[in-house]
């Protein structure tokens, strides 16, 4: 059976052959902490396989972890020095493959894909399920990034995996600390619905909406799964207080709306915050780190104008088209 452990490990991996690359980089000043930052988050993606089997304490990864928060608080890890081409080279090399660029990229989410239809059905090799239960996308998202490689290095001609590597050190590097943001918001969202903050968030809606009102609950639906968004940078960690809080006992039990429909709209609703955020760092500010913009806020600044129109629609056509008598 094929584990997502496993790639869990391969990310270690990874992290640990930057954290070597940037302690061999005399040019970055930055080089020691940098390097202490990749080697700790590696430590922690090993380690966090004994922690989920119950087989070490939690308390060594809680510290690693506040580790990588404070050398990130100090201003770790830099940009380091490594580039592995040119301006003028990845120009020419633009002009020679052309649209050829995004075949490795676009292998990603179809054998993503391809292993998610796979986990629903099951598939088993030798009488054992192929797949770990339930992880079959994330699987199939380490196959195809691995895959992708291949296929990548084949096609530019690449010899030596150490090119790939340096590649990816000099991403990371442009990243930085928001690399592992996504990792720390996920976190965060376990957190609220543990500490009961949709049980909360419930019981102050009923106490401030207006009895008997669908367009009331409505908006406060979409607008508290964008502010939520918002503060956690990821709509996918809001959903489950705003839904608990208001979603599933007002707008489903109570007004008997079409539940497919108002989650869906839900869920868009909170990408409205996503673009209005830093919090989501891999939308809005790792964009801007590659493509080194002069105003890191500049994506933001740009969605604004877009999202808030955007979030007005969502609540028209929630109230309009999800309810008993709505348009659909």
């Amino acid at each position: 059976m094929i584990k997502v452990e496993w790639f869990y490990w391969l990310c270690g991996v990874l992290f640990l052959i930057v954290a070597g690359i940037r302690l061999r980089d005399r040019d970055d000043t930055k080089r020691f902490g940098s390097a202490a930052f990749w080697a700790i988050l590696a430590f922690c993606f090993g380690y966090g396989t004994f922690v989920v089997n119950k087989t070490a304490p939690a308390l060594v990864e809680g510290i690693a972890v506040l580790l990588v928060v404070v050398l990130a608080a100090s201003g770790f890890p830099g940009h380091g020095s490594t580039d592995t081409t040119t301006d003028a080279e990845r120009e020419k090399l633009s002009e020679t493959f052309g649209n050829k660029l995004f075949v490795p990229a676009l292998i990603i989410p179809i054998i993503a894909a391809v292993f998610a239809v796979a986990g629903m059905r099951d598939l088993s090799f030798g009488g054992n399920p192929l797949l770990e239960t339930g992880m079959a996308t994330i699987i199939g998202l380490g196959a195809a990034s691995l895959i992708a490689l291949v296929v990548a290095m084949i096609m530019f001609k690449v010899r030596s995996p150490i090119v790939a590597f340096k590649e990816g050190d000099r991403l990371l590097g442009h990243i930085g600390w928001a690399a592992i943001l996504p990792q720390f918001l996920a976190t965060l969202g376990t957190l609220f619905n543990n500490a009961g903050v949709g049980d909360a968030v419930g019981r102050v809606t009923s106490w401030i909406l207006p009895s008997g009102s669908l367009f009331a609950a409505v908006c406060v639906y979409c607008i508290g799964m964008a502010l939520f968004t918002l503060i956690m940078g990821n709509a996918f960690a809001a959903f489950p207080v705003m839904t608990g809080a208001v979603g599933w006992p007002l707008l489903i039990q109570h007004f008997d709306g079409n539940m497919a429909a108002i989650f869906a709209i839900g869920m868009l609703a909170g990408f409205c915050g996503t673009l209005c955020t830093p919090m989501a760092a891999n939308f809005n500010l790792v964009p801007a780190a590659l493509l080194e913009l002069d105003d890191s806020y500049g994506p933001i600044k740009a969605q604004i104008p877009t999202a808030v129109p955007l979030l007005l629609c969502n609540i028209l056509i929630m109230y309009l088209c999800c309810f008993p008598g709505g348009l659909l």
